[in-house]
């Protein structure tokens, strides 16, 4: 006999697809303050240092962050793809960009100006609700990120990694990984070497948890490493 008021983890996902919603007929809709820049791969976006005058949304495509310390040592924050914001940090009042933003493959960006995604979150409610939910969610990942640096060993933060930018547990199953990221930019994002990297990557590949055919698909297996104790 089932137990009322749990789900199954296909329903937990579908409900989970079911709540998503598109920023694109918002965004699309509204008019002046925008414009649609298409980026080819290795094109910065914006330079950390430069002002801080417009909010970025991804159509398609994806982008990486970096931040380069005083000392010259550069970092990888995040990796971001379609239907994510970045440079929201003018709405706050940052001034310049605290961050590097630069297209890692073919992308399509939106831009828009300061005054005009202020103007759409004060005319806009189911809009500034989303967006809201939207930032908390990547903060709560950020997060994620950070404890996972400070207290797991570079495997599991490469398998992490590695699952997050395969979108896995985003819509049920996960999607090709970018095809030319570089093991010297997972290196970054891991916080480790390009050799460590590489010998976890040809370890991941024997145990059957990834495959090179064209690209780089990761399988749900590679989970067992994250929780592996």
């Amino acid at each position: 006999m089932p137990v009322m008021g749990k789900r199954s983890p296909k329903k937990r996902r579908a409900s989970s697809r079911k709540r998503r919603v598109s920023f694109d007929p918002f965004l699309t809709q509204f008019n002046g303050g925008r414009s649609l820049a298409h980026h080819q791969r290795k094109d910065v976006i914006f330079s950390q240092g430069d002002p801080a005058e417009a909010v970025f949304y991804i159509q398609k495509g994806k982008v990486k962050l970096t931040v380069v310390s005083k000392q010259g040592k550069e970092a990888v924050v995040a990796l971001l793809g379609p239907e994510d914001f970045f440079g929201e940090g003018c709405l706050a009042g940052q001034s310049v960009r605290m961050s590097t933003a630069t297209a890692i493959e073919d992308a399509e960006v939106l831009h828009l100006t300061k005054k005009a995604m202020v103007r759409l979150l004060r005319t806009q409610p189911a809009f500034a609700e989303c967006f809201t939910a939207h930032l908390l969610s990547r903060n709560i990942r950020f997060e994620e990120d950070l404890v996972d640096r400070l207290f797991n060993s570079s495997e599991k933060r490469l398998a992490r990694i590695l699952l997050l930018l395969a979108q896995f547990g985003k819509d049920g199953k996960p999607e090709e990984v970018i095809p030319k990221i570089s093991q010297e930019t997972l290196a970054e994002m891991v916080g480790t070497t390009r050799s460590r990297v590489s010998h976890f990557m040809n370890k991941f590949r024997k145990l059957g948890f990834l495959d090179y055919n064209g690209g780089l698909s990761v399988h749900s297996s590679l989970l067992n490493v994250v929780f592996h104790d």
